[in-house]
């Protein structure tokens, strides 16, 4: 057992192929973070897979980044677009936060989601917050996404 383990902190995990696949489509996450208060705030994010590391961008400014700089905890939930009763779940901590204020790394998940660079480039002081998965789990439900019409 590594070092982690015997100073009773968690230990990273190596995510499963299922989850692999579903973090390197184009799927929405949504990234709970803690608050001062101990509340949880839930953001939709995009997401890159590095490794097994989940990389996200945002600004230094934003509360997420507040958040995780205070509290490294996070979860993340993403249902896959073209199934939406399978479900990743992944605890984590964000582990390393890396300046990307010339858009390296947000372009390139930008590219994933639109095709295209990072549109945004007037938006200052970028970070990649680096997530080290300490827990997944999936689900896939037995039903079929067939939502019914709306109602005039």
């Amino acid at each position: 057992m590594g070092a982690d383990h015997l100073l009773g902190l968690p230990m990273s995990i190596v995510l499963s192929q299922q989850a692999r696949e579903i973090l390197d489509a184009p799927n929405y996450a949504h990234l709970a973070t803690l608050l001062k208060s101990g509340a949880p705030l839930v953001s939709p994010v995009w997401v890159l897979r590095e490794d097994d590391r989940i990389l996200i961008g945002t600004g230094e400014g934003t509360t997420k980044a507040a958040n995780t700089r205070r509290d490294p905890r996070v979860a993340l939930s993403i249902l896959p677009a073209d199934n939406p009763y399978r479900q990743l779940q992944i605890r984590g901590r964000v582990v390393e936060r890396r300046n990307d204020d010339d858009f390296s790394v947000m372009d390139a998940i930008s590219r994933k989601y639109t095709s295209g660079p990072f549109p945004w480039k007037h938006l200052k002081r970028r970070v990649i917050l680096v997530v080290e998965p300490e827990h997944e789990r999936m689900d896939e439900l037995p039903f079929s996404h067939n939502p019914a019409p709306p109602a005039n």
